[in-house]
């Protein structure tokens, strides 16, 4: 039976495509099949090897939902938090995916719903990093009320409201004022973006929560969610957007498997001259 395994890059990236053609010739190599994302439907695929930055991971996550194939992330981009090695070590993750050598992780995601004032449909997405209401005009706030297992929490205006998973904890939720959560922990965050309110702290809640955000009617803007900032569902004024785990998560082959500590120091380059690992100085 043939080992089918999708080779994704970033399609406008020179070194990207040269890496690629380099990566399916390793694995022709070692006797298993290589296929592009044309291919994807033609049958089961053991791993999908991504090449790029976390959108292009994002991008394969999409591709690869309702199997269970896990992913592997080359990074090509900046930070890569998503990505589980670097562009020096691809013949070593050829070699590795061969042998099956390495540690598939579940991360949770997200299912969103939305439902707008207008109409009993319900409009559906879903999000590895997050969830982002947005407002849709540059020069307005929303007005919008969160609450927390249907329970109303605060209402304000602002530019928007991130809701995240651990992973996305270091992506849109950080940029927006959120804590750092590590990826094991089973929680999900939430973000107000520029809200105009004394209360509008980052929220952090348990697994089996739901997050929801509303659109005031008074609102004078429209809101737009995104999915992982890739797929779009527009929210007018009066709509309803509900946030919870997801029911499939995300499958990560890890080669590395040392704390997310030391990817979070590597990744933002973090200064730790000095610690002494809990020793008491002499």
């Amino acid at each position: 039976m043939s080992r089918r395994v999708l080779i994704l890059t970033h399609p406008t990236r020179p070194a990207a495509v040269h890496t690629a053609e380099s990566v399916a010739s390793g694995l022709r190599d070692r006797g298993m099949t290589p296929i592009e994302e044309s291919e994807v439907d033609d049958g089961d695929i053991e791993l999908a090897i991504v090449l790029g930055g976390d959108g292009t991971i994002l991008r394969a996550a999409e591709l690869i939902r309702g199997r269970e194939t896990p992913l592997v992330g080359i990074n090509l981009g900046h930070v890569g938090f998503l990505a589980e090695s670097e562009v020096d070590r691809v013949a070593d993750v050829v070699r590795r995916a061969a042998e099956r050598d390495y540690v598939v992780e579940e991360r949770m995601t997200l299912d969103v719903t939305v439902q707008r004032p207008d109409s009993d449909e319900l409009h559906h997405g879903w999000a590895i990093n997050e969830a982002s209401v947005e407002k849709s005009e540059r020069e307005r706030m929303i007005e919008v009320a969160i609450g927390i297992d249907e329970r109303g929490l605060s209402t304000f205006g602002c530019d928007g409201v991130v809701l995240a998973t651990p992973t996305g904890s270091t992506a849109y939720a950080f940029s927006a004022g959120g804590p750092v959560v590590w990826p094991d922990v089973e929680a999900m965050l939430l973000a107000p973006i520029s809200a105009h309110a004394l209360f509008a702290r980052p929220l952090v809640v348990g697994p089996d929560s739901r997050m929801s955000v509303e659109i005031l009617a008074r609102s004078y803007s429209s809101a737009v969610v995104w999915c992982d900032g890739r797929r779009r569902i527009d929210a007018p004024p009066g709509s309803h957007i509900d946030v919870v785990r997801g029911a499939e998560p995300v499958r990560l082959a890890r080669l590395n498997l040392a704390p997310f500590t030391d990817r979070l120091v590597g990744k933002f380059n973090l200064p730790v001259a000095g610690w002494r690992g809990g020793r008491e100085a002499p």
